[in-house]
């Protein structure tokens, strides 16, 4: 799966949320200062190229829709993640979060739950 740069990450998290949505719509969603109309646009039909974003007519103008969900897309990332500065070990990247995090015994204890659960 391709890499999103944070403008496109960012549209694509607005589109997750929205589920299908016309340029006009994501826009009004956006906190001030708002992008430009062409800007959200180019960056649609940018993740379209990419796979990403799906359109269906509507009227004169399209409806957009994530054809990859958030969680494949996390995933996805979070796998780059492990094996670009962690050598690929899933040990080291979770070591590393622990001590960054300064995480307390309550935390391990859940977290080695839902680890268990698997």
């Amino acid at each position: 799966m391709k890499q999103l740069t944070k403008a496109e990450e960012e549209v694509m998290q607005l589109l997750w949320v929205a589920k299908k949505a016309n340029v006009a719509t994501l826009i009004a969603t956006i906190s001030e200062p708002k992008p430009a109309y062409n800007t959200i646009s180019t960056i649609i039909r940018i993740l379209e190229s990419k796979g990403f974003v799906g359109h269906e007519k509507e009227g004169r103008g399209y409806l957009y829709y994530p054809l990859v969900t958030k969680e494949a897309y996390s995933n996805d990332s979070m796998h780059k993640m492990m094996d670009n500065y962690f050598n690929g070990s899933f040990k080291s990247m979770v070591s590393f979060f622990v001590k960054k995090n300064d995480l307390d015994v309550n935390e391990l204890e859940s977290i080695l739950e839902e680890i268990n659960k698997k």
